[in-house]
């Protein structure tokens, strides 16, 4: 398997919103979801990527520190990997218009905004997508702050899809949470996929060094299997370079040195198995490539702050707040 497919993989999103929303000309929103506004709505909400996909109509869209203004079409995916605030309209020169004056909570909890002037209509799926920071890191500092790509006729199935969340978002019957966050993902995996083959080749970053033959078999290596005792020279022998050939190459595309990035690789899958499941620390450990737990213990709290059995605890009694207050439940 590819590096890609491999973080791709391993970021297992953890929940999906969404909105269904319709505008009319002339028409100026200001968007960005925001962790606050999250953390009541999908737990495990420490990184949110927010994306709209264009149905119908036309639009116009910018960053709200930004001047430069793309314009969508339908089929358009529009995507801010980091949250960031931004403008959408038919012209976005003029005032946006105040959130009180869209938004309009519907059934089964999902999000419906209407607003607009009364001229031509347009209308976006748009939703909220939350996962670890740790383990999409790799990806997540490859893209920009505004990410737009096409679906195009062949991947016309994903619209439709995209409709049927909005259903289940509105009906909310058993499964739908869980269904919610696989369409989030499909159209989240195509997004990344169709930006990765548009990026120009004398490109530098993660996304350039899945590209790069010796590179991309390198980090396809480490990811699919970071427990393995791989060293520079080892990586350099498996792709064929010389190792200061190898290792200046990588970091000259990723930008940290292979054992670097293999570490902190390795300590995010930690985090995540420390998060979601039940194992001893030294099995999490030993799984994480380490030979004693007192080197994971180390490693661990120089990453995180604080030892693994400590942050386990703290980002457990986290989520149960965070499921407290969906549930409408005051934390304790």
């Amino acid at each position: 398997m590819d590096a890609l497919s491999e973080v791709l993989q391993a970021i297992r999103l953890d929940g999906a919103l969404y909105l269904d929303a319709e505008f009319t000309a002339p028409w100026c929103i200001e968007a960005g979801f925001g962790l606050h506004t999250a953390a009541s709505q999908l737990p495990r909400s420490e990184q949110i990527a927010f994306f709209h996909v264009l149905i119908d109509g036309t639009c116009r869209a910018r960053l709200a520190d930004a001047s430069d203004v793309v314009d969508l079409k339908p089929g358009d995916i529009l995507m801010f990997p980091h949250d960031h605030l931004h403008l959408m309209g038919s012209d976005v020169s003029i005032a946006p218009a105040q959130r009180s004056e869209m938004v309009d909570k519907g059934a089964g909890g999902l999000f419906r905004i209407g607003y607009g002037g009364g001229g031509a209509k347009t209308r976006f799926v748009c939703g909220y997508l939350a996962c670890d920071p740790r383990v999409c890191r790799p990806l997540f500092s490859a893209l920009p702050r505004m990410l737009r790509v096409s679906i195009g006729e062949d991947a016309a199935w994903l619209l439709q899809m995209l409709r049927v969340g909005v259903q289940e978002s509105v009906a909310q019957g058993p499964g739908a949470r869980s269904l919610l966050a696989k369409l989030a993902e499909l159209m989240f995996v195509e997004a990344i996929r169709r930006f990765a083959a548009l990026q120009p080749a004398d490109q530098r970053g993660w996304l350039a060094g899945l590209r790069d033959r010796h590179v991309g078999r390198a980090l396809a290596l480490l990811h699919a299997s970071p427990a393995h005792a791989w060293t520079v020279d080892s990586l350099a022998r498996e792709v064929a370079m010389s190792r200061s050939a190898f290792a200046e190459r990588f970091v000259e595309l990723i930008g940290e040195p292979p054992m670097q990035y293999l570490t902190r690789w390795r300590l995010a899958l930690a985090a995540q198995r420390l998060r979601t499941g039940n194992e001893t620390i030294a099995r999490v450990a030993e799984r994480a490539g380490y030979e004693s737990e007192a080197a994971f213990n180390r490693a661990f709290k120089r990453e995180f702050g604080m030892p693994p059995s400590a942050w386990r605890k703290s980002v457990r009694e986290q989520e149960v707040d965070a499921a407290q207050i969906l549930a409408g439940t005051p934390a304790a």
